[in-house]
């Protein structure tokens, strides 16, 4: 139990990859982490790109990033619709100023540049992103998993173990 004490961030949104969102969650926890899932409002069931749905605990806009250590941000399509409250963006901004750690996976790199967080910063992504990582002024590489201070990215589904295993690390 590694992360006992610990109490972790995972957003939710309409289009989520299911794995994405619910293998760390699942992962943080049997690490002993209290994880509250996030979305634009509380209470509200978010279904994935296949119809599985999540139910958020809480609204980005009433979390106080403070009380918490980090927030994993699955991809699919749902960081397109995330990016688009400002609440939310301003989450992983804040959280990221105030060095939590900031996990994300996929298009999930959408998030961060909507934050304005990449700029100089080592991470991976899905690879129809890679345009807008570099975009934003990040440096991309194509691994598995890339780790850049308290930034942790990686590509796809396959990651999953090694993004996972990198998230248990940083915040134990």
């Amino acid at each position: 139990m590694k992360l006992r004490g610990k109490r972790i961030i995972v957003l939710v949104e309409d289009m989520y990859q299911e794995l994405e969102a619910w293998y760390p969650l699942f992962r943080m926890r049997e690490e002993g982490a209290e994880v509250t899932t996030v979305g634009t409002e509380a209470g509200v069931t978010y279904k994935s790109k296949t119809g599985y749905p999540i139910t958020s605990d809480a609204a980005s806009r009433d979390i106080d990033i403070g009380k918490y250590d980090g927030i994993i941000i699955p991809g699919g399509y749902a960081p397109d619709l995330m990016r688009r409250h400002e609440a939310t963006v301003k989450l992983v901004r804040d959280g990221f100023e105030q060095g939590k750690i900031v996990a994300a996976i996929c298009h999930a790199g959408w998030m961060l540049t909507s934050a304005d967080i990449v700029k100089g910063k080592k991470l991976t992504g899905f690879f129809a992103i890679r345009d807008d990582l570099v975009h934003a002024g990040a440096e991309y590489e194509d691994a598995e998993v890339v780790v850049d201070g308290g930034l942790i990215t990686s590509r796809k589904p396959d990651d999953l173990p090694a993004f996972c295993r990198e998230i248990i690390r940083a915040l134990a």
